[in-house]
Formats: C-alpha cells, sequence, structure tokens
C-alpha cells in the first residue's frame, strides 16, 4: 500500500515538472514591466530619429504654412514669385512640373522626383514642432485621409520623400545638404515607431 502511494506521488511529481519544462520561462509582472518600459524606450528613440529628419529643410522647404514653396539651405520663398496654385503644383504658366521633372537637373541644378508637388495645404509643418507635425501627419483629416499603414508607407517608400537623400546639387554646382539620418536608419526608425503603437509623445 505504501508503495503504491509513493509511486502515486511520484508520479505527480514527475507531471508537475514535465508540465513546468512546457511552458517556458515565468512571466512575472517585473519583467513584463521592463519589456513595457525597453517598448516604450525604443518608440521614443525611433519617433526622435524620425522628426529629425521630417523637421530638416528637406521635407519642411515642401511643406509651408503660407502656400509659398520654400528652397535652399536658408528656406528662403522660392524664386520667380512661385506659389501653391491649382493642385498643389503652381498655375497654369508656372507649373511646378514646367521646370522640376522626374529627375534632377545636373546641369542647370533644378531638383527633380516623380510626383514633384507641393504638400496639401492640410499638411503644412513649417512653424510646428515634431509633436505638432506628427500629430498632423496622424490626422487622417490632415493627412489626405491615410490610414497608419499608408502613411508608414507613404514616409518610406514614396520616392518623392526618399529623394531627400537624393537631392543633387543647386545652381552653383553645390551638393544639398542631406538629411541628418542615413536613409536606411531613419526607414528602420518610422517602421518601429509604428510597429510599437505609433504613440506621440506628450513633450
Amino acid at each position: 500500500m505504501k508503495l503504491k502511494i509513493k509511486l502515486g506521488l511520484f508520479a505527480l511529481l514527475l507531471v508537475g515538472v514535465l508540465l513546468a519544462a512546457t511552458k517556458g520561462p515565468v512571466v512575472t509582472e517585473r519583467t513584463l514591466s521592463i519589456s513595457k518600459k525597453e517598448g516604450v524606450e525604443d518608440s521614443l528613440n525611433a519617433f526622435d530619429k524620425m522628426m529629425t529628419v521630417l523637421t530638416h529643410k528637406r521635407c519642411v522647404n515642401c511643406h509651408p504654412n503660407d502656400h509659398i514653396p520654400k528652397q535652399g539651405e536658408d528656406s528662403h520663398p522660392h524664386y520667380f514669385g512661385m506659389e501653391r496654385g491649382a493642385n498643389n503644383l503652381g498655375f497654369e504658366a508656372t507649373n511646378c512640373t514646367t521646370c522640376h521633372q522626374t529627375e534632377n537637373n545636373p546641369y542647370s541644378g533644378v531638383p527633380g522626383a516623380p510626383e514633384w508637388s507641393l504638400a496639401p495645404a492640410s499638411m503644412y509643418w513649417e512653424g510646428l514642432n515634431r509633436i505638432e507635425i506628427a500629430k498632423s501627419m496622424m490626422d487622417p483629416e490632415r493627412n489626405g485621409g491615410r490610414t497608419p499603414e499608408e502613411t508608414m508607407h507613404h514616409l518610406t517608400e514614396h520616392e518623392l520623400v526618399l529623394w531627400a537623400w537624393e537631392p543633387g546639387v543647386n545652381a552653383e554646382g553645390v551638393q544639398r545638404e542631406l538629411p541628418p539620418v542615413p536613409k536606411d536608419e531613419y526607414i528602420a526608425a518610422v517602421k518601429k515607431w509604428f510597429k510599437e503603437g505609433h504613440v506621440i509623445p506628450s513633450k
């Protein structure tokens, strides 16, 4: 009888050990807290890197707050009195694509990329801080009705956006300034921020 009881207890103990082994590591409140904290920090770091690019003149020059495109490293108003006009492409006699083709012109210094145009008026970034820009680009009423996934694809795949890393030379033959973050790091940061829930910091 005693032998049967001992064998029964041993069997129960063995089952418990096997069950524990199949459950993997124990997740405690502390490990969850650490994991969550690391995720928030990763998201904030990604946000900072992304916004370092989006607040650079290569982006903001085409997101004016007064319907006048900016140009140059000092973001001065576009020459020849250019304004937004119809469909963000200037006016009939001074249409953006009259000069701006689908690629940079190395002789005249005129920059170019597919779908060259100003951002819609609702997407103005000039004068906004990084948090205000982030709120604007995530707001469907101001971002052209884009979903978060569509916004992510626009920021990482659109040829006009990626032109910022291939801006060519100006009229004097001087290379235009590149964004302060390499393209591959920027794309990775954008995707990381969206993956972590695209949380906009409060300050």
